[in-house]
């Protein structure tokens, strides 16, 4: 994240946005409370500590099974620190943020997801699912939203 932050300093943060889906939500959420540009959330991870703890070791690539990765211990620790952070910098006012939240999605709770995001505006599908299959039919609300419709 520090990384990104120092990448972007320059940005203009009344043009820039961010967008993420599941842990990239977290990030788009973390880089989005920490420079104060807007985002979409598309089933962001809330929790990804505790959802992500378990998978330490070995592991296959989605798009790929031939492809392996190790996921370390530290990985863990950071998302911890990071969710730390973002709990403090939600403490200011928040930015502006839209989520897409899918109460068909297998692998993360709506219901934590939309508790995690008191000042989003949310759109809250009664299907779908994590990858958010569907995601044609709201390209128009986050173009929207981005103010580039």
């Amino acid at each position: 994240m520090d990384l990104v932050l120092q990448g972007t300093a320059d940005w203009p943060r009344a043009q820039t946005a961010v967008v993420g889906s599941s842990l990239g939500g977290f990030y788009a959420q973390c880089f989005a409370a920490a420079t104060g540009c807007r985002a979409v959330l598309l089933n962001p991870a809330v929790e990804p500590a505790r959802d992500l703890a378990h998978h330490v070791g070995l592991q296959q690539a989605w798009h790929d099974p031939r492809q392996s990765f190790y996921f370390q211990p530290e990985y863990v620790e950071q998302l911890a620190r990071l969710q730390s952070t973002l709990q403090t910098h939600l403490q200011t006012p928040a930015p502006e943020t839209f989520a897409i939240v899918a109460k068909g999605d297998e692998v993360l709770r709506w219901e934590e997801m939309v508790s995690h995001l008191p000042h989003a505006r949310i759109k809250l599908l009664p299907g779908s699912d994590h990858a958010l299959s569907d995601f044609d039919a709201h390209r128009s609300d986050i173009l929207d939203f981005l103010n580039l419709s």
